[in-house]
């Protein structure tokens, strides 16, 4: 085999043990062994079992993580107005772009989502939560120079509702909802979050 073959071999094997057995259980010895390869032409490729996960799942969580920053940069780029008017829009821009790329590495994004516990990557969900808060009280502060009205938000209210929007999206996810019907619930879970917070920041 070609190395670029040998290693699609070793992904698609680790993809199935990682899968089964969660990063924390998966065997290096194995998935070595089901690859036919020798340890040390393994470590030809990845220098240890966690460098391998990161080559499967590591571009998934980045371009989550980038994709974020990117659309909230351009958001800061509004004024105040037009930010309370296309809030909603750019919300669904991120959920529509998240959805097809995430069914495009389906595979890939289940395994971030369910067996990344031991890794880097353990911390995903976390991470995209507090991206979405500094980025609402970023918002909340230019409301206020712009002289309007902002609530003073309860932390763990926040977090809460945050953290329920992703789990929300993600859960579409792990439970292999058809792309179609998914992508349909993402857009109305976005909708139900996106009235809630305009209700609870006085923006109606």
């Amino acid at each position: 085999m070609s190395e670029k073959e040998t290693r699609e071999k070793i992904h698609r094997i680790a993809m199935q043990e990682f899968q089964e057995k969660g990063f924390k259980g998966a065997s290096l010895r194995n998935i070595v062994k089901e690859a036919g390869v020798t340890t040390g032409a393994f470590y030809g490729y990845y220098k240890s079992k966690e460098e391998l996960f990161e080559a499967l799942v590591g571009p998934i969580a980045e371009y989550f993580l980038k994709h974020y920053d990117d659309i909230q940069k351009n958001f800061n780029t509004l004024s105040p107005e037009e930010q309370v008017a296309l809030m909603g829009s750019y919300s669904e821009r991120y959920a529509k772009d998240g959805m097809e790329y995430a069914y495009k590495h389906l595979p890939q994004m289940k395994l971030l989502l369910t067996s990344a516990a031991g890794t880097r990557y353990e911390n995903f969900l976390h991470e995209l939560v507090e991206k979405e808060i500094e980025s609402t009280h970023n918002f909340m502060k230019f409301m206020v120079k712009a002289g309007m009205p902002a609530p003073n938000i309860n932390t763990i209210f926040e977090h809460t509702i945050t953290s329920g929007m992703y789990n929300s999206f993600f859960e579409l996810i792990v439970h292999d909802v058809p792309f179609e019907e998914a992508m349909k619930c993402a857009m109305e879970i976005t909708k139900f979050y996106q009235a809630g917070w305009s209700a609870y920041m006085g923006l109606e």
